[in-house]
């Protein structure tokens, strides 16, 4: 059903578009401008990995910086070459579960990680729909009060897991149904996790000011590939449609977003009078070049195997 979905949007799109000039405004990119753009994403997977070894730093959880930072160019792998954006998190609990002895506690690192980059996410994109609302405010697919409501009813809802984490483990306690002992155990340990994050704030600020940088990064990796494509777009659209692309392709409808994120970038693009062909070529190079990273990633996982 997700390659059924991510076909029959691409094929509707391409239907739209001639595609010989398509490839010929692909062929007159700039080479010098996408290895600038190659570059900067590499740093975001840098600086992602920090955001991820300081969340383990913050549980005495002690992995070389090296081995993470493979194991998170093998989960990028996995991201962008199987049909599921999950693939990659098994990757790093697994890799993390032994040094961390529990697999519960990398599984929550993990999941901490994942939504303070979300929290990030739609911070940013709050913040670019603010600026971009100055220029076009009819083109908006989303008012920026409404991202800002978003990004503050998450933290409210998320603020009691820290403050209060006892108040988690009872409310995971009818979960003891099904296996009092084993479920309990991992209750206990989810809970002295969030307490330890508590005790210690900085570490959560620092991975949220990383997933800002990482998502303020990701914004300008997409501006660096629009101008290698000599393509008009504001640094301030991208900071609108790139987030919510992002989180349009959470939703499991499709093949790692195939399809659904170019639709979005189609949508948003003919409100902001640009053609169909500069938001394909900006979403299909960008998606490339990430993937094109991500192969340092098997590379990784190859030699693991060998090892």
């Amino acid at each position: 059903m997700k390659i059924a979905v991510s076909v029959v949007l691409l094929t509707v799109l391409f239907a739209r578009i001639d595609v010989g000039r398509l490839w010929a405004s692909a062929r007159q990119a700039s080479f010098w401008w996408l290895a600038v753009a190659f570059a900067v994403q590499f740093l975001n997977c840098l600086a992602a990995t920090w955001r991820w070894h300081v969340l383990l730093e913050a549980q005495d959880v002690v992995v070389a910086g090296a081995r993470l930072f493979g194991s998170f160019l093998v989960a990028q792998f996995f991201n962008n070459f199987l049909p599921s954006n999950v693939g990659g998190d098994v990757i790093r609990i697994s890799d993390t579960a032994r040094p961390a002895g529990s697999k519960t506690l990398a599984t929550t690192i993990v999941l901490v990680d994942r939504g303070l980059g979300l929290l990030g996410l739609v911070l940013v994109a709050a913040l670019g729909a603010t600026a971009a609302g100055t220029i076009h405010p009819a083109a908006l697919p989303i008012w920026p009060v409404w991202l800002w409501a978003g990004f503050l009813l998450a933290a409210a809802a998320s603020a009691p897991a820290l403050l209060a984490p006892d108040g988690v483990g009872r409310l995971l306690q009818p979960l003891t149904v099904f296996h009092p002992e084993w479920v309990g155990e991992r209750i206990n340990t989810v809970t002295s996790v969030l307490a330890r994050f508590r005790e210690r704030p900085g570490a959560l600020a620092e991975c949220f000011a990383g997933a800002l940088f990482v998502q303020g990064l990701t914004v300008v990796f997409y501006f660096i590939v629009s101008s290698a494509l000599h393509l008009n777009v504001s640094m301030w659209d991208l900071a609108v449609i790139v987030p919510l692309s992002f989180v349009v392709q959470l939703l499991p409808v499709s093949v790692n977003g195939f399809g659904v994120r170019e639709a979005t970038f189609t949508f948003y693009f003919a409100r902001i009078g640009r053609p169909i062909e500069s938001a394909l070529l900006l979403s299909l190079v960008a998606q490339a070049l990430v993937m094109l990273i991500s192969l340092f990633g098997a590379a990784v996982y190859v030699a693991r195997g060998r090892r």
